[in-house]
């Protein structure tokens, strides 16, 4: 369990299959109001208090993002729910550990995934064109790595593995959504990535 700061406010939590694994969770378990999901969100606040300082008490905003072979992302953000602000929420602090919670579920069928410098991202290219595996893909510069995104629809089981052990093999899932990565990173190769980097490199 990876647990960043995004702002004052806002957190965000990369939580790996086998995370959920540990705890008995299923990817699908996350949408359902179960009590082990309620206690990994608990583990997740003390995690969150513990590493960051930061305090979920009052409104919590609650956005939930499954990556294929990564993970889950899930943004906390405190705040308003219903308009009110956090002063309307003092008085109704008094109960711990209970969250007003809204929580936006979101399944993304984006593969992302993050490579230290470009010799890297020339070489799983390389391997993903001779192994025949895919030719698209877009690039990103983002927070000083590469990132490789690639929309995996429509491909059959055994070559999606394929794709996803090269990946592995040279980077590392990422834990931000491509929503992130077209506000704050740079698109380098826009479509088609896997050739264009083939010819230039």
């Amino acid at each position: 369990m990876k647990i960043e700061r995004l702002n004052q406010d806002k957190i965000r939590i990369f939580l790996t299959f086998d995370d959920l694994l540990e705890r008995g969770i299923q990817k699908e378990d996350m949408w359902r109001e179960i009590p082990k999901v309620h206690e990994l969100f608990s583990e997740m606040m003390d995690q969150a208090y513990s590493e960051l300082g930061f305090d979920a008490s009052g409104p919590l905003a609650v956005e939930v993002f499954a990556l294929p072979a990564q993970g889950m992302v899930v943004i906390v953000t405190r705040g308003k729910v219903n308009g009110k602000s956090d002063d309307h929420m003092q008085e109704e602090e008094n109960d711990e550990d209970v969250y007003e919670m809204e929580v936006t579920l979101e399944q993304s069928d984006v593969v992302l995934y993050a490579f230290r410098d470009i010799e890297d991202v020339i070489s799983v290219c390389k391997q993903l064109k001779a192994a025949d595996l895919i030719e698209d893909g877009r690039l990103y510069a983002y927070n000083g790595k590469y990132m490789l995104a690639f929309e995996p629809v429509g491909i059959e089981l055994p070559r999606y593995h394929a794709i996803i052990a090269l990946l592995a093999e040279y980077g590392e899932a990422a834990s931000v959504t491509t929503a992130v990565l077209d506000e704050y990173g740079k698109l380098i190769v826009p479509a088609k990535a896997v050739i264009e980097i083939c010819t230039h490199f």
